[in-house]
């Protein structure tokens, strides 16, 4: 999955990743798009690695763009954040990082902190973007339906639909709150607007406000998930071994890690789980939607496996790490053998029965 992080200037975005994902801060000034591969930390998968002693261990991992940060306040830094902005319609999900700290030796975007002024700002254009989009849409659009073409039934329901996403966007709504059906969806799934991917917001603030919480409910949906990370904190602890890291964190009372914060609102705005394998020495962790059949998580590991698909034994981390081994799992009868039709749950650990 790939995840982009968009914000203004100084918002500190670069710094959350490299604090996340360990590596070196981009030089100041970059305006090129920096990725990093961010692991995602699950403590299921450190305790069987020591049940299980595997030869490799394999986390899912969220692949992240950094952008530039963007200047909508003349017509120059305008042009640069669209020029940006469209290199990502590909991507998974968008995180939009918002600076809540104060700092004499980082000036303020606007001359002053403002979280939600800024958070309202990014979405602004986001959906002026996606406007864009759609009004060039349907000037091609209304070109191409009356010729007598093959996709002319096509081409009329996507210009009514695109209308309504105008209608949408104008009333300043996202056009994710326009789509009423799975077809709609698939009609501009390949045009990649921005305000119809999952949002995740990322509050960067200072380290006095550790245990400040943000609610953002009159300038974002309430299911958009709001996570709160110290940047320039996460970013020192991120330089120290695991022990000494361990240690200040518990000083500090920060229960969480800045990559568990941030990959569970990631998580959550996907609607992500994982279910967990142990095949051929490796133990690897799986992220799918929540409601995937036993069938298509299958097809996740191979396609192999989900063609000659035959059951799935499945009993839950959750049992395990409580009973302590498989054999006194079976003697409970908490290991079950599943269908194609059974949801996977998350922390499911399976092992599939096929032949092809």
């Amino acid at each position: 999955m790939k995840a982009a992080l968009l914000g203004l200037l100084q918002s500190g975005k670069s710094t959350i990743l490299s604090a996340i994902s360990g590596k070196a801060l981009p030089a100041v000034g970059s305006i090129a798009i920096a990725e990093a591969i961010v692991p995602v930390p699950d403590e299921r998968l450190d305790w069987l690695t020591e049940y299980h002693k595997p030869k490799k261990t394999t986390y899912a991992t969220i692949d992240c763009l950094d952008l530039p940060g963007f200047n909508f306040a003349d017509e120059h830094g305008r042009a640069a954040a669209r020029r940006l902005i469209s290199q990502i319609r590909t991507v998974d999900m968008l995180v939009l990082v918002v600076r809540a700290f104060e700092s004499q030796a980082v000036p303020p975007y606007r001359n002053s902190v403002n979280p939600a002024r800024d958070l309202v700002e990014l979405r602004t254009e986001l959906l002026l973007a996606d406007l864009e989009l759609v009004t060039t849409r349907i000037e091609r659009l209304e070109k191409q339906v009356h010729k007598p073409t093959k996709t002319q039934a096509h081409d009329k329901a996507e210009l009514a639909l695109q209308k309504k996403l105008q209608e949408a966007i104008e009333a300043e709504k996202s056009i994710s709150s326009a789509i009423e059906t799975d077809a709609e969806r698939q009609i501009i799934k390949s045009l990649g607007f921005l305000t119809l991917k999952p949002i995740a917001v990322a509050v960067n603030l200072g380290e006095g406000r550790l245990d400040e919480q943000f609610d953002f409910g009159d300038c974002t949906d309430d299911s958009v998930p709001v996570v709160t990370i110290c940047a320039e904190l996460e970013y020192e602890l991120a330089q120290l071994d695991a022990d000494s890291k361990a240690e200040f964190m518990a000083d500090l009372g920060i229960t969480e890690s800045a990559a568990g914060k941030f990959v569970r609102g990631c998580y959550s705005a996907l609607g992500l789980i994982s279910f967990l394998t142990v095949v051929s020495g490796e133990l690897r962790a799986w992220p799918i939607k929540q409601g995937t059949a036993a069938l298509d998580a299958a097809g996740k590991v191979h396609t192999d496996i989900k063609r000659g698909f035959i059951r799935a034994e499945t009993f839950s981390f959750d049992d395990l790490k409580e009973f302590g081994n498989e054999k006194a799992l079976k003697a409970a009868g908490k290991i079950r053998l599943e269908g194609k039709d059974y949801i996977v749950a998350d922390g499911d650990i399976i092992n599939f029965r096929f032949n092809v």
